[in-house]
């Protein structure tokens, strides 16, 4: 039996090749390709070989008959041949010493049949006799920005607080790939696929002991164990905020999931005493999961959950408020200095100074009476986070609107929720992503996320 510590050292290496060979890198644009074209759009720094039996050189990538053929060690091996040609493959580079492989190859026991069950099987002894590690199969594998190792093209080349675990490889494709657009940087990030050696449980023991790893996010379809899964999640929660978005919870997910990776996914009664034993957060849906990790990411500890609302459109202020209801939140009675202010601001016909902020379709017209409400509600003593909802009518009063609301968050350090006019157009989101201040499509949206992170740092207070 592997210890937890080993295994987090065996990981670790993985994620820190110095070289890495690529099997099967082909000649052409086939998916393997994509691989060469990830590493180095990364800028990894290590040896790159591939293996090819018909290529002496692809792309400037010196190419070896096999494995074996390879004259110095390898650390990575990606292999990318059909499952019927892979146990030779294996078994040479178990033979080599190579320290870890990615599977992407599918047609293994997720293909549900008994003959893939068996190869998975075999390619799992000679990991084990060997002391080599898969990850895989029908998994992409590795991102790590900092060593520049990485799945897919285009991916950012800046490390963040996040550490990704997913059983699907195209969703850790496209968060990793987005996230940059809603400030989220990853630290590192791991596409598990079926998960016949290396699981979701080791990678979150590994997150939890990782100085590196802030915050653990993770997409998982199926648990093969269930009581170290629920320790591990226990562990980690502990330390960092673990946010899971667990499919599998009612027959049409579960029958979808177990065909994808062919693992056995939890019953929601299950699912939901883990979540309350372990103390991690669980989200449900791709939007959920995103915004969540926005939240986590970027929003300041919550000292208090007092919330003033800010909002031209008075509708959307009134459904704010109803949001923050909704989420067991407070709303920050505003003072009465504070209210003081605003009325020398805020023209009086069709707007509001009670909690929700009404400033009015005049605050669009004239930027400042925003800027002036936003630094006055966020310096009230009995605010402890602004959601803003509004902007301008043109580039250059959005330009000063933004930028006060950067500097105010930087200077009060409170909590800021923006909040996105429906069906107009601006570059809001990169701008205060780039800031670290989190945007959201709906007041609905922002709430749940700054309830998700309060309850989390409440609840783990509490235990501490």
């Amino acid at each position: 039996m592997i210890s937890i510590t080993e295994t987090n050292q065996q990981i670790d290496a993985l994620f820190h090749p110095e070289s890495i060979a690529i099997v099967g890198l082909p000649r052409e644009m086939k998916t393997g390709k994509l691989y060469l074209l990830a590493l180095r759009d990364l800028g990894y720094k290590g040896k790159i070989v591939g293996v090819n039996p018909k290529a002496d050189e692809i792309d400037g990538v010196i190419c070896y008959p096999s494995i074996a053929a390879i004259p110095d060690s390898i650390d990575l091996a990606i292999v990318l041949t059909p499952h019927h040609h892979t146990l030779p493959v294996i078994e040479e580079c178990g033979e080599k010493g190579v320290k870890g492989v990615i599977l992407f190859t599918a047609g293994y026991k997720e293909s549900g049949t008994e003959e893939g069950a068996q190869r998975q099987e075999e390619i799992v002894k000679i990991a084990q006799r060997t002391g080599m590690r898969l990850i895989g199969p029908n998994g992409m594998g590795l991102y790590a920005p900092e060593s520049g190792v990485s799945f897919f093209p285009n991916l950012s080349r800046i490390s963040g607080p996040i550490s990704l675990i997913s059983h699907s490889g195209s969703l850790a494709n496209i968060i990793c790939g987005i996230g940059v657009s809603r400030g989220l940087f990853f630290n590192k990030a791991v596409s598990l696929g079926n998960e016949c050696d290396l699981n979701s449980t080791d990678f979150l023991n590994y997150y939890a002991d990782d100085p590196n790893t802030k915050i653990i996010s993770g997409y998982i379809e199926g648990i093969s164990d269930g009581t170290s899964f629920k320790q591990a999640l226990t562990n980690a929660a502990q330390k960092k905020p673990v946010i899971i978005w667990k499919v599998g919870l009612n027959p049409s997910g579960l029958a979808a999931a177990n065909s994808h990776t062919g693992a056995l996914s939890s019953p929601k009664e299950i699912w939901d005493a883990i979540v309350a034993q372990s103390g991690i957060t669980p989200v449900f849906g791709f939007e959920m999961w995103a915004d969540t990790m926005v939240g986590f990411s970027l929003l300041p500890k919550p000292k208090g959950d007092r919330i003033a609302i800010i909002s031209g459109p008075g509708g959307l202020a009134v459904s704010a408020a109803e949001a923050v209801g909704r989420e067991k939140l407070t709303m920050a009675q505003i003072s009465d200095e504070t209210r003081s202010f605003l009325q020398t601001v805020v023209p009086p016909t069709g707007t509001s100074l009670k909690n929700p902020i009404d400033v009015g379709l005049t605050a669009s017209l004239e930027i400042d009476i925003y800027i002036e409400s936003i630094k006055a509600v966020a310096d009230d003593p009995g605010v402890d986070t602004v959601l803003v909802i509004g902007m301008g009518l043109d580039a250059e009063s959005n330009q000063r609107f933004s930028d006060a609301i950067i500097q105010t968050q930087r200077e009060t350090g409170k909590p800021f929720l923006i909040v996105e006019l429906p069906n107009i157009q601006n570059n809001f989101a990169s701008i205060f992503a780039e800031a670290g201040i989190p945007y959201f499509q709906s007041s609905d949206r922002a709430l749940g996320v700054f309830s998700r992170v309060y309850q989390y740092y409440q609840r783990h207070h509490s235990e501490n």
